[in-house]
C-alpha cells in the first residue's frame, strides 16, 4: 500500500469492482481505448491487477481518497516482458474515473507510484504510452518528467486503426 496526502494506493477489493466498471463503462473514460469495457471484462481487468498485485507486492493499485474512502480508479506499475519492441519494461500508467479528472490526483499517484519504482524496486527506468490523440495523458507524462523518445504502432492493434500510433515516454532513475 502506497500512500499520499490525499490518497490511498491499494490492493483491490471486492466493493471496486462496481465503481471500476462504471469508470470502465464511461465512453469519455475509454475514449482512447478501442472500446469501453462490459462488466465481465471490467472484473476480469481487476482480478488480473489484483493478482498481479498479490504475486509481485505491486501493480496497478485501486487508488481511493484518504478522506472519504472513495474509489477513484487505479494507478500503478505493470511489468511489459515481451508485448513491445522496447520490451522488458516496467509501464506507469492510470485510469480515472470523470469526477476526479483535473484535481491532480493522478499526478499525485502517479509520482508516489514512481517513488516506489525508484526507491523500492530500483528501477532503472520507467516507461509510459498511449495514443498521440490522448493529449491529457501525454500532458500527465510531462508533468512527471517523463521524456518523448518515439512513436510507434501498437502491436495489438491494426495499423489504420485510429489508436494505433502511439507515443512513447521514458524515465531514467
Amino acid at each position: 500500500m502506497l500512500e499520499t496526502s490525499r490518497l490511498i494506493l491499494r490492493q483491490w477489493e471486492a466493493k471496486d469492482r462496481a465503481p471500476f466498471a462504471a469508470l470502465n463503462a464511461d465512453s469519455d473514460v475509454m475514449r482512447f481505448f478501442p472500446a469501453p469495457l462490459e462488466k465481465a471484462e471490467s472484473d476480469n481487468l481487476a482480478d488480473r491487477f489484483s493478482e498481479g498485485i498479490a504475486e509481485r507486492g505491486w501493480g496497478f493499485w485501486a487508488v481511493e481518497l484518504k478522506e472519504t474512502h472513495q474509489f477513484v480508479g487505479c494507478v500503478g506499475l505493470h511489468p511489459q516482458p515481451d508485448k513491445f519492441h522496447f520490451s522488458p519494461c516496467t509501464e506507469i500508467g492510470w485510469r480515472l474515473a470523470k469526477a476526479y479528472w483535473h484535481q491532480g490526483l493522478a499526478l499525485e499517484a502517479a509520482q508516489a507510484s514512481l517513488a516506489f519504482a525508484f526507491d523500492v524496486l530500483a528501477l532503472n527506468e520507467v516507461v509510459s504510452f498511449t495514443s498521440v490523440l490522448n493529449k491529457p495523458s501525454e500532458n500527465l507524462m510531462i508533468r512527471i518528467g517523463m521524456n518523448k523518445t518515439e512513436e510507434f504502432v501498437h502491436p495489438a492493434l491494426p495499423p489504420d486503426h485510429r489508436l494505433a500510433q502511439h507515443v512513447l515516454y521514458r524515465l531514467c532513475r
